[in-house]
C-alpha cells in the first residue's frame, strides 16, 4: 500500500493520557468524560463516537474495576486505573481487565502503592511500542506487496492481505494477554504481599 505512512500518521497511535494531562485536584464525573474527549478526539474512528461515558465509568465502578470514589470524585490514581481500563478494553474482557487490576487496585488502598510510577513506566513502554508498531507495519507492508501479483485489483488484494495481517498480529498479542492474566488468576498473592 503506498501511502502506509500517511495511514500511520492518522491513527495518532502517540496519543496517551499522561500524568502531566492529569489535574492534581479531584475530579467530578463530568469532568473525567470531558478530560477523556478531549484528549482521545483525535482518535476516534467515527466524531459521534464516544470516548468514555458515565454509564462506562458507573459499569467500571460496580465491576469493581477501580477501588471506591469518595464524594463523587476522581482522584488521580482513579484517572491512571480508567486510562489504563480504557486501553485494556479494546482487547480484553471487562472480567480479564478485573482480574489484571484486582491486586493493584488493593495495592493502591492497603499499600499506598505510587501507582503514578508504574504509569509512567505505562507511558514509557507505550511510546517504544508506537515505534515498533510503525517499524513493523512498515516490514509487514513491503511483504505483503511482493505476495500481491501485478495485476488491476492489487491494490484491494494488498489492502484485504493487511487487514488480515494486522488482524492476525492483533489476534496474537490479545491471545498472548489474556494467557497472563490467566496466570494472574491463577497464582493469588502471597500471604506476605496482602
Amino acid at each position: 500500500m503506498e501511502n502506509i505512512r500517511e495511514l500511520i500518521k492518522e491513527l495518532n497511535l502517540d496519543t496517551n493520557l499522561t500524568t502531566e494531562d492529569i489535574p492534581e485536584i479531584d475530579l467530578y464525573m463530568d469532568q473525567v468524560i470531558q478530560l477523556f474527549e478531549s484528549k482521545y478526539e483525535s482518535t476516534k474512528r467515527n466524531e459521534h463516537d464516544k470516548v468514555l461515558t458515565k454509564t462506562m465509568i458507573n459499569n467500571y465502578a460496580k465491576g469493581k474495576l477501580f477501588f471506591p470514589v469518595k464524594n463523587k470524585r476522581y482522584t488521580k490514581e482513579h484517572i491512571m486505573l480508567i486510562s489504563l481500563i480504557y486501553q485494556l478494553k479494546s482487547a480484553l474482557s471487562i472480567n480479564d481487565i478485573k482480574k489484571s487490576l484486582t491486586r493493584l487496585n488493593s495495592k493502591v488502598v492497603e499499600e499506598e502503592f505510587e501507582l503514578e510510577n508504574l504509569y509512567k513506566s505505562y507511558e514509557t513502554l507505550s511510546k517504544r511500542n508506537v515505534e515498533h508498531f510503525a517499524e513493523n507495519v512498515l516490514q509487514i507492508n513491503q511483504e505483503v506487496a511482493a505476495e500481491v501479483p501485478d495485476d488491476e485489483d492489487n491494490q484491494y488484494m494488498e489492502q484485504l492481505l493487511l487487514i488480515a495481517s494486522f488482524t492476525h498480529m492483533g489476534n496474537l498479542y490479545r491471545k498472548a494477554a489474556e494467557k497472563i492474566v490467566d496466570e494472574i488468576a491463577d497464582n493469588p498473592p502471597s500471604s506476605n504481599e496482602k
